[in-house]
């Protein structure tokens, strides 16, 4: 909510466009457009990979799906579950400036500030964490786990 109520006062005369990084911030993006007292305000999705059944990243994204919508001119929210090495965050916010985004803001659940690899913005941040690996809440583990209504840390055997 404080988030929402954040975005609202921040871009209140603007037609923002939610972009949610695919599958990982579905749950938080739909909670915070719900969260955002805008009267006119647009969803859409993106999908890049860079983890695939790892727990770190690989260190290459690739975009593997792609906006339906034309940002040209448009604020932007880009959603993420989670921001760790920075690396997806700073190849998506490349993506959509080169198709001429107005701005572009950063919302993240969750900030991974000590797995940081490169700088990126952070506009709205729910909580920062340390180190660890977050499930739950549209965060996975090999794809699983991510139904869990709350973020949960996955612990070593």
């Amino acid at each position: 909510r404080e988030l929402g109520v954040q975005i609202a006062r921040d871009l209140h005369d603007q037609r923002p466009l939610f972009v949610a990084v695919l599958k990982g911030a579905c749950m938080f993006q739909c909670d915070l457009a719900r969260a955002t007292p805008l009267s006119d305000l647009e969803l859409d999705f993106l999908a890049v990979a860079s983890y695939g059944h790892s727990q770190t990243s690989s260190g290459t994204v690739k975009l593997i799906m792609d906006l339906r919508t034309d940002i040209k001119d448009r604020t932007v929210v880009l959603c993420e579950g989670v921001v760790d090495s920075g690396l997806s965050v700073s190849f998506i916010l490349d993506l959509l400036a080169s198709r001429g985004a107005r701005s572009i803001k950063v919302a993240t659940l969750l900030d991974k500030a000590p797995c940081r690899k490169i700088p990126v913005p952070i506009d709205y941040c729910g909580w920062r964490i340390g180190s660890e690996f977050v499930i739950g809440y549209g965060m996975d583990d090999k794809e699983r786990l991510r139904n869990l209504p709350y973020v949960g840390v996955v612990e070593e055997a």
